[in-house]
């Protein structure tokens, strides 16, 4: 016994700290440990950011996993979570086939950091924390980028529903140059069922030119395909078309990679953006799109909208989520190289 546990503690010991890590360790089935610390901000929403006004300091626990197959630099993807805050039979399941591809993942819960339980969240006026939500995604993107076990121009992001809005926001340039976000930039975004809320007024250099998929449930009554549809048209249009390729899952509903919600069911208690334009930023003041038109945002129009439409459906679907697991791992690799 002691021996062996002479042999544990040295395997710690002989760990490397890198930046921020807290502890180290092995594990057989999911590779090499590191858990680290976000150094991230707190906003109390898009306005604070475009107004460049400094966020409250918050630092966010999160845990970088390695490939069981060793290499001297892995691609990686942060893997950011629903408004139900991180869960291993989501999140978790979605960066373990990650890492059976060759990637190296990094996953965190930006509401448990802020001490935010689900219902507080869903029971917020304000929504869910996007604005804090994408400073997480940028801390992460900064810690990897300077890990010496990662190659910093394969760095990806992958994200559902809030995550998955947060994936397609990390995208905008303007935003990143707002949160003084540095000189790196994601490879590439998966947004999966994205909330639906945001988009980049169609303009010379609003994205930052890298690919993004979004991954859309055809019966999603909370991110109509649509709206999608229409702003991509409107982009398209405009002549600054969105670096987006979408794909459509048939008879799929928002959630359908949780476990959890295994049977149809429509809830009331969360707030939708369905009926209302998506928020479009960009150079100057946010605007909306409305009918294809970019018109000025009206504060008082968008809580009307949302109190409009509350609610909406979630049901898992077991071979859509293989499916889009498939799609994703299949777009990182193209892109990211593994």
């Amino acid at each position: 016994m002691r021996g062996a546990a002479a042999r544990a503690l040295a395997g710690v010991a002989a760990a490397v700290a890198i930046g921020t890590a807290l502890v180290h360790g092995q594990v057989r089935d999911a590779g090499r440990i590191e858990l680290v610390t976000l150094r991230s901000g707190s906003y109390a929403d898009f306005r604070q950011v475009f107004a460049r006004e400094a966020p409250a300091a918050v630092s966010v626990p999160a845990t970088l996993r390695f490939p069981d197959r060793p290499r001297d630099r892995y691609p990686a993807v942060v893997v950011v979570h629903t408004i139900g805050g991180f869960q291993e039979a989501n999140e978790g399941w979605q960066a373990a086939e990650l890492r059976r591809s060759g990637f190296a993942t990094l996953t965190y819960d930006s509401f448990s950091a802020r001490g935010l339980s689900q219902s507080a969240v869903i029971g917020s006026r304000a929504g869910p924390p996007m604005a804090s939500g994408v400073a997480d995604a940028l801390a992460a993107l900064r810690l990897l980028a300077g890990h010496p076990r990662i190659a910093a121009d394969r760095i990806g992001i992958v994200g559902f529903s809030f995550g998955g809005e947060v994936a397609h926001l990390t995208a905008f340039e303007t935003l990143r140059a707002a949160m003084e976000a540095g000189p790196s930039r994601f490879a590439a975004h998966v947004a999966i069922y994205p909330a639906g809320n945001y988009g980049a007024r169609a303009e010379a250099g609003a994205y930052t030119g890298a690919p993004i998929l979004m991954l859309l449930g055809e019966k999603d009554d909370n991110l109509p395909v649509a709206k999608v549809d229409g702003y991509l048209a409107y982009a398209s249009g405009a002549g600054h078309p969105a670096p987006i390729t979408t794909v459509v899952y048939p008879g799929a509903l928002h959630a359908w990679t949780v476990p959890t919600l295994s049977v149809p069911r429509f809830y009331p208690q969360y707030g939708s953006g369905r009926k209302c334009p998506l928020i479009l930023f960009g150079r100057g003041a946010p605007t909306v799109l409305v009918d294809g038109r970019v018109q000025p945002f009206d504060p008082d129009a968008f809580t009307a909208c949302r109190a409009a439409g509350p609610g909406y459906s979630m049901a898992y679907d077991a071979t859509t989520r293989t499916k889009s697991a498939a799609d994703t791992v299949a777009f990182l690799q193209h892109h990211l190289r593994p």
